[in-house]
């Protein structure tokens, strides 16, 4: 490795709820690491994704949409964004364009510049998502406007969907990682810890199977993991995971005409964990009810928020 002409650091991404900042994280490391779905606010975690190519490694973090809180939960999960925002050496502040107007969201990027990307005095990169839904020329007015607008450090569109222009995206990134050698083994692709890849993938699920109301009610937490196959090749892993709900209607929900939804939720969810570990696991799955949880200090800090 040449030394002199490698680097290293980490890229935050931010922007606001479905703006594509999972989907682009996935198709940078080429594996679907954070979960996806077409509701907004499906990540309320910070993810690390570790990028590496021959002459740079870049530790991606990806971060909960930025929106109006209208509960404690929306509080803590922009907390977290603000937390992450100061570990950054370079920000990508994902800007999707909108195949109505032809342009992004400029009410959304001034307040994201003005309250969030100013302050934090780090370099950004305006990253415009979603280039697919508008014309060439579309395209070159809006980075105009944002270059001459905000003043980021570089201005580029991209389709993270599609994947085009990512090599242009890790160009514009790279004279902004200070390291001149990585940080992780090049085999590393997180340092998350796999329960929080567990209980993402059951909330992706929980997302997917069921309408507007579960999903932004529900938490899932990890009571019991238990690597058997350590000891016994032929012994599955064991799970055990608690889905936190706010209401008993919810749970019936949840649960299903006996218990057909949970039996396809652990189903489905079952099998990628086992994709995900590259082992078979027993998944067994609990349904607790936790009144208004989403209101409360003391269980989202028991929760990780």
């Amino acid at each position: 490795m040449d030394a002199s002409s490698f680097s290293c650091g980490f890229a935050v991404i931010i922007g606001a709820p479905n703006a594509g900042k999972s989907t682009l994280l996935n198709k940078l490391l080429d594996y679907k690491l954070s979960i996806v779905t077409p509701k907004p606010q499906t990540t309320r975690k910070r993810i690390t994704g570790i990028y590496h190519k021959d002459q740079c490694q870049i530790i991606f973090l990806d971060t909960p949409g930025i929106m109006k809180p209208q509960q404690k939960l929306h509080e803590s999960m922009l907390e977290i964004t603000r937390a992450t925002l100061k570990d950054a050496d370079v920000v990508l502040a994902l800007l999707p364009y909108s195949r109505q107007s032809g342009s992004v969201d400029l009410e959304f990027t001034e307040d994201l510049f003005s309250s969030w990307l100013n302050p934090s005095g780090k370099p950004v990169i305006a990253v415009l998502n979603k280039s697919d839904l508008v014309s060439a020329e579309a395209k070159r007015t809006c980075e105009s406007v944002i270059q001459n607008s905000f003043h980021p450090k570089a201005v580029l569109s991209i389709s993270a969907q599609l994947g085009n222009n990512i090599e242009g995206l890790i160009s514009a990134l790279k004279p902004f990682l200070p390291l001149k050698e990585p940080l992780y083994p090049e085999e590393t692709l997180s340092t998350d810890p796999e329960r929080l890849f567990v209980t993402e993938i059951i909330r992706e699920k929980i997302f997917l199977l069921y309408g507007n109301e579960i999903p932004y009610a529900s938490e899932v937490i990890i009571d019991e993991f238990k690597e058997q196959h350590e000891n016994d090749p032929s012994r599955k892993d064991l799970i055990r995971c608690s889905i936190i709900v706010e209401r008993d209607s919810q749970k019936q929900i949840l649960i299903g005409s006996k218990g057909a939804a949970l039996k396809k939720l652990g189903q489905a969810a079952r099998l990628d964990i086992e994709e995900l570990l590259g082992r078979p696991v027993f998944l067994e799955l609990f349904i607790k009810v936790r009144n208004d949880w989403r209101k409360k200090n003391n269980l989202l800090k028991s929760y990780g928020y």
